[in-house]
């Protein structure tokens, strides 16, 4: 096929690709780009920078790319120096093709933006649609957390700390345990969620707007939301945004939580079902596939450790984006695409897990009530009950003197 793209994204591939993953990997991100570059042009066709013949040509190639097409002209590696420099100028040579003659990549498509703040506001916006899919698939992750609880409610079983037995308790507990725990992020991540509206297009390389006239920032974000239909608003202060993206670290952090809160539920699935014969054995996952090549018949619990093993992916990519927020230097964050690029694949591989450890494993659990109530009238559960009418003390001096298992004898017989 035809390159639609130039020299500067030849460049880039040819001095800055390293990693493998290319633009093409992430249609949306180029489909919402498309869509910013679209809103440009229609500002700047108003602020009468461009003329409508122009505008209207860069608006068609942009609805090309909205579309899906011509994906594979993006081979660019989004992990490159320059802070995006070879992102914008890929978009603005494709772009360019598209429109046709007359239509020059950086004097029309580019007009009145810098890759920063265009960048900056695609990546904003893919992060924004992500994030919605992944607030409805946890939802929905607590709605299957709270009927298991209420499923097991009547049975008992006993609770355990540091890997000591405790004191009797529902079954249920677990479940409703981690069904608060995502209710409660699920707040948390609507809320970083909802800063992605707040975007510096308009104000160009380091905040100050130079290079885009205040006619152009008079039409750009009511355009935007002509092309997107969602009400993006300006950040309180570009030269900020330009060196500090906070909301993509806070983001990035309500995303590692949300993993990690999963991942602990994962383990404890693990442990729960762990036998048949020499584990715990309070409930049972369902069996999705052979759990073994070697032994016949073995169920392992392979979606809560495809859980875990998303968890450990999301926490490397955290990282480097928290290391990223403070890599920033003077008036701008060169790394700014690099921590949205692995959000966006950290937000795409929880959404896809959440859904996966939902339907393949939290909903088909079930409890095999008589190992849990052979817990629940075991020993130490026993002790407990009797701690309120002879004390801690004396029941720990009665242990110590007569043994548990005597002592235990005796309690069961005043039960009787």
């Amino acid at each position: 096929m035809e390159k639609l793209y130039g020299k500067q994204t030849e460049l880039t591939i040819r001095n800055m690709s390293f990693s493998g993953t290319s633009l093409s990997e992430y249609p949306e991100y180029i489909a919402n780009a498309a869509r910013v570059k679209k809103a440009c042009a229609a500002a700047n066709l108003k602020a009468g920078g461009l003329t409508e013949d122009q505008a209207r040509a860069i608006e068609n190639a942009c609805d090309i790319l909205i579309s899906g097409g011509y994906t594979e002209q993006f081979p660019i590696d989004v992990y490159h120096g320059g802070g995006g420099i070879g992102i914008n100028m890929n978009l603005n040579e494709v772009l360019a093709s598209l429109a046709g003659d007359g239509i020059e990549a950086v004097n029309h498509v580019n007009m009145s933006q810098s890759t920063s703040d265009l960048c900056h506001t695609a990546l904003r916006m893919t992060l924004w649609e992500l994030g919605d899919g992944l607030l409805y698939q946890l939802w929905h992750m607590k709605e299957s957390l709270d009927k298991k609880a209420e499923e097991f409610s009547n049975i008992q079983t006993i609770a355990r700390t540091c890997w000591q037995d405790g004191m009797r308790v529902s079954l249920s507990k677990v479940f409703e345990g981690a069904a608060s725990a995502v209710a409660a992020r699920y707040k948390t991540l609507t809320r970083a969620i909802e800063e992605m509206r707040l975007v510096n297009i308009g104000w160009t390389v380091i905040g100050s707007g130079t290079g885009a006239g205040d006619g152009y920032r008079k039409y750009i974000l009511q355009e935007l939301a002509a092309v997107t239909g969602k009400g993006f608003q300006w950040c309180e202060d570009p030269y900020c945004a330009a060196q500090y993206p906070t909301d993509l670290a806070q983001l990035s952090a309500e995303v590692r939580m949300i993993a990690e809160i999963l991942c602990k539920l994962a383990e404890d699935i693990r442990l729960l079902s762990s036998g048949p014969e020499t584990g715990l054995g309070e409930i049972s996952v369902p069996p999705v596939q052979a759990g073994s090549s070697f032994f016949p018949g073995k169920v392992n619990p392979v979606i809560p450790e495809t859980m875990m093993q998303c968890t450990m992916l999301i926490e490397g990519n955290d990282s480097i984006i928290q290391n990223a927020m403070g890599k920033g230097e003077i008036h701008l964050n060169l790394w700014e695409e690099m921590m949205g690029f692995l959000l966006m694949d950290n937000i795409s591989r929880l959404t896809k897990m959440i859904s996966l450890f939902g339907t393949k494993c939290v909903d088909g659990i079930t409890a095999n009530k008589e190992v849990c109530e052979s817990y629940a009238n075991s020993s130490i559960p026993l002790i407990v009950d009797f701690k309120e009418k002879y004390g801690y003390k004396a029941l720990s001096d009665r242990i110590k003197k007569e043994g548990l298992n005597n002592v235990v004898r005796a309690l069961r017989d005043i039960q009787k």
